[in-house]
């Protein structure tokens, strides 16, 4: 598995923006997935960046796991550019998400 270049987001983070997009808390394993895509899908078109990042699950160097809305991939089948996102395509889900600093890389689970 490749690196990914993005943004963190916890599951949890998501479920209460699922929440706030009017979803119930999940009760499921399914239903958890549901609201992670469709809680991620909201904010990346909100933001801007739907057309050209992917959610994918990545863990740091400490072992967590979480999910990432990537702008870039070192592996070419993941059809995302392999360099890391200039300032104006990330910008509005960095202040979305209320970020400092640029998207980061960590490690494809």
């Amino acid at each position: 598995m490749g690196k990914f270049c993005g943004y963190l987001l916890g599951e949890e983070w998501l479920f209460q923006r699922g929440v706030e997009l009017g979803h119930p808390r999940p009760k499921t394993e399914g239903d958890a997935m549901e609201i992670i895509c469709l809680a991620s899908r909201n904010l990346r078109i909100k933001t801007g960046v739907y057309t050209y990042t992917k959610l994918r699950r990545v863990k740091t160097l400490q072992g967590k796991r979480y999910w990432c809305i990537a702008f870039a991939a070192t592996d070419p089948w993941e059809q995302l550019p392999t360099t890391a996102p200039l300032e104006e395509e990330y910008i509005a889900l960095k202040e979305a998400l209320k970020k400092d600093g640029p998207p980061r890389w960590f490690r494809g689970t």
